[in-house]
């Protein structure tokens, strides 16, 4: 689990934090990217059914599927390899691996979740994979108040439970780490879906990146109709500071519900300390 590439302990990160238009109202948009799921229930191996491409590219997305041949990554067939990733999907996810589309499997793909994949070249992140950050510097913008503090906030649990220290900066052009709300595509080849699908993703530095996906309804303080802007914010520090996804309980597990607010959990804090042999 641990990394021995980086054999210090000590960190300052420098945040710069760039917050502008964001908490839109969303009262007249309501229909999650992953809807399509719901009319796939009880689809499984050598049926066609319609969108079940779009089953492929969610699978895609999230790291469980590749093909070869680009012609059944476009088609609705339900064929061997695409049963293989909903197996592991299934697996990763604690649920029955029958690799077919059951109530529980599509009930948790439809779930609002973190934009970064499960699985990166071949290996699962949902309980050990770690990556190394490669620069000990960084830096993050901000200009909206009512941000700024439930994310200082995750940054600070962070730096309790770590050897690294977060200091915030004006200098936009060297900060290694930076927050902002952003929507639909906006220039890091990971697009926003829109509400109710993928609701943020974060890159450890070099790139240093921290996005929410500004087309979801957040809220400082738990709130039934939002996601929590310090839960989600937690969960992408650690992403920042090279976590992968792990298991249910964890920080770093990928789905979140509207009003969820948790803290970190041991397994985060033993993730990061394995990461860098703390």
């Amino acid at each position: 689990m641990g990394s021995k590439a980086l054999q210090f302990f000590s960190f300052t990160l420098l945040l710069f934090f760039m917050f502008q238009a964001v908490f839109a109202d969303l009262k007249h948009k309501n229909t999650s990217p992953f809807q399509f799921l719901r009319h796939l229930h009880g689809c499984h191996q050598g049926e066609n059914i319609k969108d079940l491409h779009k089953l492929k590219k969610y699978l895609q997305n999230f790291g469980y599927l590749t093909y070869k041949n680009k012609t059944h990554f476009d088609d609705d067939d339900f064929d061997e390899t695409l049963e293989s990733a909903v197996r592991t999907y299934q697996l990763n996810y604690n649920l029955k691996a029958s690799g077919s589309l059951d109530a529980n499997t599509v009930s948790r793909m439809m779930r609002p979740r973190c934009a970064v994949a499960d699985i990166v070249n071949g290996t699962s992140r949902m309980r050990s994979a770690r990556t190394a950050i490669r620069d000990q510097n960084c830096s993050t913008p901000w200009t909206r108040d009512d941000a700024i503090n439930p994310v200082s906030r995750a940054f600070q649990t962070w730096a309790e439970n770590t050897h690294f220290s977060f200091s915030r900066t004006e200098d936009y052009v060297n900060a290694d780490i930076r927050v902002s709300f952003e929507s639909g595509e906006h220039g890091d080849g990971s697009s926003f879906d829109g509400p109710g699908g993928t609701l943020a993703h974060a890159f450890a530095p070099i790139n240093g990146t921290f996005h929410y996906d500004s087309e979801e309804p957040w809220s400082v303080m738990p709130d039934p109709g939002a996601y929590h802007l310090e839960t989600l914010a937690l969960h992408e520090i650690g992403h920042l500071l090279g976590l992968g996804h792990s298991f249910q309980g964890a920080i770093m597990y990928p789905t979140f519900s509207l009003g969820e607010s948790k803290g970190l959990h041991g397994d985060d804090i033993q993730g990061i300390n394995a990461l860098y042999n703390l």
